[in-house]
């Protein structure tokens, strides 16, 4: 008899993010949504009609399985006992007209590890905030979704969002068998024989998008993290520094490389150090969006030597300029090249002796563009969006921009060992775009 079962296998990227998931901290990713809650806001039902919503995705009812020796990747199956009830938790906070408060219960929610033996996510309600005010804080390994993928989950919880397939709990599809592992496993090795050529262009682009050699300069906020993390964020007007960029035909994206490369650049000053530039590492998506039947990571990477010195138009320009050289048609393409790479040191247990120990990059910016009118959930308007990374190895600060309905909310997240001074670093951030929005 003939096994026909599909089987739904994590890409090249996804296999990236799980095999260099090796700690201090894992590879989670998080948003936290602040709620404008109201006099008529019930928690409980709240809650409850969260859970309901996202037990609506498929994507988010199935579990990893690993592959027996030689039968390729891991792949998605139903979890046949999936509980909402697991994943969805709900806290009061501790300190209700403290921001802080509500962004730590989100780092805890980051920080901690998702067992890989379940739907590799968490929820968490907060209530007791200032003026009525709730949030909700969404977690998803790395492995689920990229940036581009966690905007397609956040379009399908919010009120009004478009009808979204649902299978009951009693309809769970069996996995598939070894002899549908062997058959896709030959298939998906046949078709990476005759994408080679392309493949090969591929790798070339990629080059072009990784930029030139040479490692980053020496700076004290780089040095190997440990288990603790600590966010805060700015949030600014998003036409100004979009106008701004414009007149110095920069992108969003570059205006935020000059402003938190300047940023860094006066913590480092404060400490005793001058560097003349700073390489800051961006994502480069394959894809300007997608569909939450259609998560996983399509991401490649763009390390950017940023310019400290000379005036704020004279950064922008040349951060421009570096950019639109680096830029290719085959938006990602450098992921051929480091996702092999990386693979092959967590394959041989070297990942985190390597990037402990890296000298290529100073710190990371991801920058989504987020919804571009205010939205709701579960009857309550989203205030703002705040996006929670992780920083890894030895990289001390990473920062994360969105925007969302006119705004753009920046999160600097930092090992509190590594960088104490996150206070001054979130005030130099703020000083610094709004330097860029004037210039």
């Amino acid at each position: 008899m003939t096994d026909n079962r599909t089987v739904d296998r994590i890409g090249p990227g996804d296999l990236v993010e799980l095999a260099t998931d090796v700690g201090p901290v894992p590879m989670n990713v998080g948003a936290v949504l602040l709620l404008a809650g109201g006099p008529g806001w019930d928690a409980a039902r709240a809650e409850t009609l969260i859970a309901e919503r996202i037990a609506t995705l498929p994507r988010l009812r199935q579990r990893l399985a690993t592959s027996p020796w030689g039968l390729g990747r891991p792949y998605w199956v139903d979890d046949t006992v999936f509980d909402v009830g697991a994943h969805v938790s709900r806290v009061t906070c501790a300190a209700p007209g403290d921001h802080d408060a509500l962004l730590a219960v989100a780092v805890d929610a980051v920080t901690r590890p998702l067992p890989r033996s379940r739907p590799m996510w968490r929820a968490v309600v907060v209530d007791g905030l200032a003026d009525g005010q709730a949030a909700l804080v969404l977690v998803l390994h790395h492995v689920l979704a990229d940036g581009i993928g966690g905007l397609a989950v956040l379009a399908q919880l919010v009120d009004e969002a478009g009808p979204v397939a649902l299978r009951s709990t009693g309809t769970a599809r069996p996995a598939p068998g070894v002899r549908a592992l062997l058959a896709d496993c030959t298939a998906e090795r046949m078709r990476t024989l005759r994408r080679l050529p392309q493949a090969m262009r591929r790798a070339h682009r990629g080059r072009t998008e990784l930029g030139r050699g040479g490692g980053a300069p020496r700076c004290s906020l780089n040095a190997p993290t440990g288990p603790r993390r600590r966010v805060a964020t700015v949030e600014v007007a998003l036409d100004p520094l979009r106008a701004a960029g414009r007149r110095h035909g920069a992108t969003v994206n570059d205006v935020l490389l000059v402003a938190v490369t300047g940023a860094m650049a006066r913590i480092l000053r404060a400490r005793g150090e001058d560097v003349d530039e700073l390489v800051v590492s961006v994502p480069v998506s394959a894809r300007l969006a997608t569909t939450s039947g259609d998560l996983g990571n399509q991401v490649g990477v763009m390390p950017v030597r940023t310019p400290i010195g000379g005036s704020v138009p004279e950064r922008l320009a040349a951060v421009a300029e570096i950019t639109r050289r680096r830029k290719t048609q085959a938006r990602g393409a450098s992921a051929a090249l480091i996702g092999p790479a990386f693979r092959l040191l967590a394959a041989l247990g070297l990942f985190r002796w390597f990037v402990d120990r890296q000298r290529l990059v100073n710190s990371f910016l991801t920058n989504m563009p987020g919804p571009t009118e205010r939205l709701a959930l579960v009857g309550a308007p989203i205030l703002q969006i705040v996006p929670v990374t992780i920083t890894a190895g030895n990289v001390g600060v990473a920062f994360a921009a969105l925007s969302y309905d006119a705004r753009l909310t920046v999160t600097v997240i930092v090992d509190p060992d590594v960088v104490p001074e996150i206070e001054e670093l979130a005030a130099a951030l703020k000083a610094e775009l709004r330097a860029v929005a004037g210039a």
